[in-house]
Order: C-alpha cells, then structure tokens, then sequence
C-alpha cells in the first residue's frame, strides 16, 4: 500500500483551505462546467489541480463539511495525475473507499478525512476513465460506520485535466 508523504498531506491541506477561499496565491486557469482548474506554488514548484464538489452525498453524515475531488499534476515531483478525495467526513479508521466510474472500481486508500489511489499505477487508467465517463461515485465508511456515497459530475473533467496539463 502507498502512502501519501507528510509533504503532500500538507499539500493537501493547503489547497484544501485556499481554494475555497480563492486565495490569491491559487490562480485559476478556468472553470469546465462542474469543474475548475489551478495553479498554485507551493515552494518546491508548480502545482497544477482540476476540481469539482459532489453532486449528491447519501446519507448526509453528522457533522459533514466541504467535500471534494482532486487531480493534481506537480511536475517538481514527477507526480501526474493524483487522484484525491476530500470526503467531508473522517473515514472509519483502516477503512477503504471505492471510486467507481465507467463500470470500473478503483480501490482507495483513507486516511483522516481524505482518500486517494491505492496503487499509484493506476494513476492513468482512472484518468482515462474519468475523462471517458459521466459520473464517478466515491463509496466510503465513516468513522461512525456509515456507509456514505458521494456523486460527482464529470461534466468539464477532460477540458479541466487539458487545462492543469498545459500549465503543469
């Protein structure tokens, strides 16, 4: 199983509070129907990150906050591509997620609030199928035990992963 590094779990974090926030370090390289595209620097380089919000989450979990999905390009780390869910929820602890788009699963590792790719080779494939499909469902446990699924529109992914390739 991969695990995400400290600095990319901070990396995270950071996108997770600016964007939001339209912070003015983050700068928009354009909005794709339900997605939208950044870029960012975080230090070391460029970051490039497509993004959408869920269409639908069912059931709704106590507390839920801002939820998201991410594929982020950071060329300074050879990094393309990086699938990321920001759930809203904590994810029941050694728990995993499922991404589901196309007819294809995708297994995902949680850690805390957010769930990424458990096998990195599969960075491309997901890409693909994000871009050929209409919807990707993410399916998670919360800490609670609850078995939630978000929605997530695919309507602007390809012109929103053209947009961060470009750039990054």
């Amino acid at each position: 199983m991969i695990r995400i590094p400290a600095l990319s779990l901070a990396l995270l974090s950071t996108l997770a509070a600016i964007v939001p926030a339209w912070a003015q370090s983050a700068r928009v390289l354009g909005d794709f129907r339900d997605w939208s595209s950044y870029a960012a620097d975080d230090g070391s380089g460029t970051v490039c990150f497509a993004m959408t919000r869920p269409k639908t989450t069912e059931p709704t979990p106590e507390g839920y906050g801002q939820a998201y999905l991410y594929v982020t390009n950071r060329p300074g780390e050879d990094v393309v591509n990086e699938f990321n869910v920001v759930a809203g929820y904590t994810f029941q602890t050694g728990s995993m997620a499922v991404a589901s788009v196309g007819g294809q699963d995708f297994a995902l590792f949680t850690q805390n609030d957010a769930a990424w790719l458990d096998d990195s080779t599969q960075s491309a494939n997901l890409a693909a199928a994000i871009r050929a499909g209409s919807t990707v469902t993410i399916t998670g446990t919360t800490a609670a035990g609850m078995e939630v699924v978000q929605s997530y529109s695919l309507s602007g992914a390809t012109a929103a992963q053209q947009a961060i390739g470009a750039e990054c």
